[in-house]
């Protein structure tokens, strides 16, 4: 059997994209600053982990307007779902062999 250390996606190690990721699997979508507010993280910051995370595919990117400010919202994929929730489980997996 894999260490459960071997099984945690490094994608996840920034605490930054595990609040990221956290925000959108309990929200269907969120805008960037909203994003922004939740993670307490600056503009740049948050940018570039949203960024990684989009090109892994784990997060969709939709822009759009409202009046006539830009709207950028952000959701989870599918492959993004299984991906964190495998990462989850590899977490508990490694706290409950700790014991």
């Amino acid at each position: 059997m894999k260490n459960p250390i071997e099984q945690l996606n490094k994608v996840f190690d920034s605490r930054i994209r595990l609040g990221i990721m956290s925000a959108l699997m309990v929200n269907i979508r969120v805008n960037f600053n909203e994003l922004k507010e939740l993670i307490q993280v600056t503009d740049g910051n948050l940018a570039s982990h949203l960024k990684t995370l989009e090109e892994t595919g784990y997060i969709k990117v939709e822009k759009g307007f409202i009046g006539r400010k830009t709207n950028t919202t952000y959701a989870v994929t599918r492959a993004g779902e299984k991906a964190f929730k495998s990462h989850l489980d590899a977490l508990e997996k490694m706290i409950r062999s700790m014991q």
